[in-house]
């Protein structure tokens, strides 16, 4: 194939022989004209020029850039093979819809090996098949449009990224060498030829493989920690059936500091809390731990949930002040069917009805943790038996392409028509809401549901209290109530003294210390027997050691040594309510 004929086709160049004036060209520049047909080599594919242009070209460029050249030897006066032949990338050409070889420079020669004029492609350049071109070379042809692969790596293990451009065929007589058709028609003078242009980016390749792999780390490092700073396994309370999960984002998203926990606070009530730390990664995960450590402190404090969000504003300020949080924190209690809750910032706690119906609990909600200046306050959303609470992150209703209400909306509806237990309905939604592995936020999800319970379960689940007056009549009133309540229930007989025995202490002490009004309750479930005293009175008892000659501080001593756990909270009337557990036996 005459390589001259298709130089003159290649863009940004030009032959001296096509320029019409030639008085100001040197006679060596017209020595290198285009040659007569026939001219060439044997095979056809090499012109030749003469010597003295030969020698004219290599004194006035050796050594010399091609960007740089000046003079008689002007870019413009340069064949293509001059120029390519100097590049140190590597370039191959080829003609006709079999690909057969016409030209590899000696950068493509040093790097695959010598390939043989004329050949075809799929039989001489098993480079091109590792690097997947030949369909691309196919698609060049009959689209004329050039297309580039990136960082395609070959079984040396070198990489390239490689442009294809399509070369279009010069019109002429064959050339010795050239094979024609059937219909005597030289292959490759239709369908033109393709122009590979190869770059070794290996450096580049690897580079870019050593960053991602430590991405990859730094993730998976993230990945862990967030995961070991949840709760391994949640705390089941007696009325309530409890699931959660966890997803974080997919591989192109960094991790984030989202969080659930379910802590149980005693006397049956138990905290709910689902929280997210707006940064990314190991530092976000870290955060988020210390806050969920402080949340089960505060809990612990049995507050309002109010005044929980408001110690960890101040906290979560002095973990690091350039970290935003929000945080949900709500508390159940089962004598009262409903949920108390505040948020700082965070989205709308929903609750679904047992006959469909969906309720967002919308006020009140304060900004997110560490802004400091406000005034957290709590509210109230009911959650009677048979319905479902859902406490979730933003990742599960935010999109990048609908306002977030779009979002919450759509869960609202996704929950409507979710049953099932508290797992199913955290899969539902998951899937509701089109998160995928590939999803680009965290997502943690947190589903509780009251059950309806009906027949022999409900009984074993019963509530009795008294009213007390005061006077010195309440302390036997309390110690007869209880017991009938208690061998009513069907405990055994040492359970039944061991809670009487509570009761009369309990009381004892709120009529010692406390104020009217003065309520007595008592509660079972299916795996304890809680005990509880309320009074008008906001100090709250401590346990301490009585000495041998004082008549009284022994009473909340007893509680604690015969009972499974004590505590006391201040209620929102102004008052307190000092409890105690007992264990049922299996």
């Amino acid at each position: 194939m005459n390589f001259t004929r298709w130089s003159a086709r290649l863009p940004g160049t030009r032959r001296a022989a096509a320029r019409d004036d030639r008085s100001s060209v040197p006679a060596a520049r017209a020595e290198y004209a285009r040659p007569e047909p026939g001219a060439g080599s044997a095979d056809g594919d090499t012109p030749k020029a003469s010597p003295g242009a030969s020698a004219d070209i290599s004194q006035e460029t050796a050594g010399r850039p091609a960007d740089q050249l000046s003079g008689p030897a002007l870019l413009e006066d340069l064949s293509a093979r001059e120029i390519l032949g100097r590049l140190p990338a590597l370039v191959a050409l080829v003609h006709g819809p079999d690909h057969r070889i016409a030209y590899v420079n000696d950068a493509y020669a040093a790097a695959f090996g010598p390939r043989p004029t004329g050949a075809t492609a799929a039989e001489a350049m098993p480079e091109l098949d590792e690097l997947s071109l030949l369909p691309l070379m196919d698609q060049v042809l009959r689209s004329g449009t050039p297309r580039t692969v990136k960082s395609r790596k070959v079984r040396s293990g070198n990489s390239y990224t490689v442009t294809c451009t399509p070369v279009a065929t010069p019109a002429g007589p064959p050339a010795s060498g050239r094979t024609k058709d059937k219909n005597g028609r030289n292959q490759g003078s239709e369908g033109g030829g393709v122009l590979l242009y190869a770059a070794d980016v290996t450096d580049h390749a690897e580079a870019a493989e050593r960053l991602r792999t430590s991405e990859r780390r730094h993730r998976e490092t993230a990945v862990t920690l967030q995961r070991s700073l949840l709760p391994q396994e949640l705390e089941q309370p007696d009325d309530l059936r409890i699931a959660a999960t966890y997803q974080p984002g997919g591989t192109d998203a960094a991790v984030g500091g989202d969080w659930y926990d379910v802590i149980t606070l005693g006397a049956g009530r138990t905290a709910l809390v689902i929280g997210d730390v707006m940064g990314r990664g190991v530092r976000a995960a870290a955060v988020m731990g210390q806050l969920r450590t402080a949340v089960r402190a505060y809990a612990r404090l049995d507050l309002p949930p109010h005044e929980v969000l408001q110690l960890l504003d101040g906290l979560a300020a002095e973990i690091d002040a350039s970290q935003i949080a929000t945080c949900a924190y709500a508390v159940h209690d089962p004598n009262e069917g409903r949920l108390v809750y505040a948020s700082a910032g965070h989205l709308p706690i929903l609750v679904r009805d047992q006959d469909g119906t969906v309720h967002r609990a919308e006020d009140p909600t304060g900004p997110p943790l560490g802004t400091g200046g406000w005034i957290h306050t709590s509210g109230t959303i009911a959650l009677p038996p048979g319905s479902t609470a859902v406490l979730y992150t933003d990742g599960l209703v935010e999109r990048r392409s609908e306002d977030i209400d779009e979002g919450v909306a759509a869960l609202e509806r996704a929950l409507s028509g979710a049953k099932g237990a508290p797992q199913v309905v955290c899969d539902r939604l998951i899937r509701s809401l089109g998160v995928t592995a590939e999803h680009d936020d965290d997502v943690a999800v947190l589903v509780v549901q009251h059950p309806a319970r009906t027949g022999t379960n409900a009984e074993l689940f019963h509530n009795a209290s008294l009213d007390l007056l005061g006077g010195i009549e309440a302390a036997p009133r309390a110690r007869a109530f209880a017991t009938g309540v208690l061998t009513s229930w069907r405990f055994p007989v040492e359970l039944c003294d061991l809670g009487v025995l509570a009761a009369s202490e309990l009381v004892a002490n709120s009529l010692q210390h406390g104020i009217p009004p003065m309520r007595l309750g008592l509660r079972r479930t299916d795996r304890r027997l809680i005990i509880e005293v309320t009074d008008g009175d906001d100090h709250l008892p401590r346990r301490r050691r009585a000495e041998p000659a004082d008549e009284s501080g022994r009473g909340i001593s007893i509680v604690a040594t015969i009972a499974s756990s004590w505590g006391s909270r201040r209620t929102p009337g102004g008052g307190k309510a000092v409890w105690c557990e007992f264990a049922l036996p299996r």
